[in-house]
């Protein structure tokens, strides 16, 4: 982690950013790094932590598990987003574990300094409202396509959120995905999710690059 100070670093976080300079000063007294390591686990499933967790950088993953350990990955999280609020705000346990997917850095705020902060300041209180509708959102979409798509359209609408949008127009997924990973995402063997993406490059829908990055075309929204 780069030796930045606490204020200098929260300044960087959207959650943040419309604090004024007593709240930002107040925060930056109460948060402390935090550098996770691959496959270490930042919150988990059915336990309490009583702080809210800011991704600095890398990249995290939210999954749930069943009795028998079989996971379902439900969101893969990127630096600025937050987790652990939803236990803050109605003080149950979590209810996913997030797992840095690659060396991570946090931030951490604690349970009373989180509950000062809402009231003393509408904009960050409403910046957590908005994250917990955009959540809501993406899980009514997991629904949907779990409900009403078949595994073609499952496995298209993961790939198109996956994918960002180049300079150049073209939709690009820069992370190599495991085929393991999307069946985890759309609920289907991985077996079938490999026959799904070998029909789907073949007919053109996508395309692997030598460096293991995909592109999407934009045909393949027909599906998702």
């Amino acid at each position: 982690m780069t030796m930045l100070s606490s204020l200098d670093l929260i300044r960087r976080v959207p959650l943040f950013s419309m604090l004024t300079e007593a709240q930002a000063t107040a925060v930056a007294e109460a948060v402390v790094k935090r550098r996770f390591k691959r496959g270490e686990v930042i919150v988990e499933q059915g336990k309490k932590t009583n702080a809210l967790f800011i991704l600095l950088n890398g990249r995290a993953r939210v999954v749930t598990a069943d009795s028998r350990g079989r996971e379902v990955i439900l969101a893969t999280l990127q630096p600025g987003d937050h987790i652990g609020e939803m236990s803050l705000i109605d003080n149950e346990p979590h209810s996913a574990t997030v797992r840095a997917e690659v060396q991570t850095d946090v931030l951490m705020l604690g349970r009373v300094e989180f509950a000062r902060c809402l009231p003393e300041n509408t904009s960050m209180a409403y910046a957590v409202m908005r994250g917990l509708v955009q959540r809501l959102r993406h899980a009514d979409r997991k629904i949907e396509s779990l409900a009403l798509m078949d595994v073609y359209g499952r496995v298209a609408r993961a790939l198109l959120e996956f994918a960002a949008e180049t300079p150049e127009g073209e939709l690009l997924i820069r992370e190599k995905i495991s085929r393991q990973d999307i069946a985890k995402m759309v609920g289907a063997s991985r077996e079938m999710v490999s026959r799904v993406m070998k029909d789907l490059e073949e007919r053109g829908f996508i395309e692997t690059q030598s460096n293991g990055s995909i592109v999407v075309k934009e045909r393949l929204t027909t599906y998702g």
